[in-house]
């Protein structure tokens, strides 16, 4: 019984990126409507949000169970119903949310080309791949870099890599066998690149103070991925993390003690540190462009039920001359 849930939870996992495309044609009318008539915007933007709602949803399985991250579980779980409270607070004219709803258009016109377009994903993922690879040369460290392991399988589920790119780190171990580390769309940092873009954009501010905040948090979060990306592919193949081996298997369901490593630098250390990174980028961005303290405080309110001043609380000052479309 519990293999049949666990199977139709996973298979509804894979109607995520569908779903996600449904959901960003749902904002980029709601956005069109915004200019021409805000009624109609919220009637399909409330929709957009609906459906991102359950596109946050299927994903709870597969972060949890699949690739074991808590943190992005955790993510998904408040994400669902955040999502139909942002849905039911704008259709009942929180108009405030446009902002916050043009903030995940633009995120996901960011990332949806990376994700849809091959000759993009792969000049992305070869460019990071080779700059961690400089870094972990750099350290002194020289892993092969290939398509394949060392015995010519190709990596990935059931032993088929998805993209044949040559992304992988093979780290060989002193009593035989490897150790791969695979650099995909998720290790380029694209993703939160595009938090930051469709937050920065999304707000009524001058362009020079927008462009200013793109030059700080851009080029801050590539930088940091690729030390990210040098941290676990070091600690994963050269086993520098295995720590509470036993506890650790158990609590995550693994039966590769190899994996421990893994486990320890990209799900527990670096993904608990990515949450941290951004709250620091977030408070240098807000010091040019204070507007994104907007959404921020209508998110803090749906959680709470609070209202909140940030700008007053964190005594800045916020340029309101530029006027918000009408009705």
């Amino acid at each position: 019984m519990f293999g049949e849930v666990s199977g139709a939870l996973e298979t509804a996992g894979g109607y995520a990126e569908p779903l996600g495309f449904v959901v960003l044609g749902l904002f980029l009318f709601g956005v069109l409507f915004e200019y021409y008539d805000r009624r109609y915007a919220r009637l399909v933007l409330g929709a957009g949000w609906v459906v991102f709602a359950l596109f946050w949803l299927v994903l709870i399985y597969p972060w949890f169970a699949i690739d074991q991250s808590v943190i992005r579980g955790v993510g998904a779980v408040l994400a669902a119903p955040l999502s139909l409270l942002v849905a039911r607070s704008l259709y009942t004219g929180r108009d405030s949310l446009f902002t916050l709803s043009r903030a995940v258009t633009v995120m996901g016109l960011v990332y949806a080309p990376f994700v849809t377009v091959r000759a993009l994903r792969r000049w992305l993922i070869l460019t990071v791949t080779g700059q961690t690879e400089w870094v972990m040369n750099l350290l002194g460290y020289d892993p092969a870099l290939m398509v394949n392991t060392p015995d010519g399988r190709l990596l990935g589920p059931d032993g088929i890599k998805e993209f044949p790119f040559e992304n992988t780190f093979v780290f060989f171990q002193d009593g035989g066998g490897t150790v791969t580390y695979t650099i995909v769309i998720a290790c380029t940092g694209i993703g939160s690149m595009a938090v930051m873009i469709g937050l920065i954009t999304a707000v009524r501010a001058p362009l020079r103070r927008k462009l200013r905040g793109l030059a700080i948090a851009v080029p801050i979060i590539y930088v940091l991925n690729i030390v990210r990306n040098v941290f676990i592919g070091l600690s994963f193949g050269n086993q520098y993390m295995h720590l509470f081996p036993d506890a650790t298997m158990w609590l995550f369901g693994e039966d590769n003690p190899l994996r421990v490593s893994y486990i320890w630098a990209d799900r527990i250390v670096a993904q608990s540190m990515s949450v941290v990174a951004m709250i620091l980028i977030l408070w240098l961005v807000l010091r040019e462009v204070p507007e994104v303290l907007g959404p921020v405080e209508d998110v803090l309110y749906l959680l709470t039920g609070t209202e909140y001043d940030l700008a007053d609380a964190l005594n800045v000052d916020i340029d309101s001359s530029t006027p918000e479309p009408a009705d």
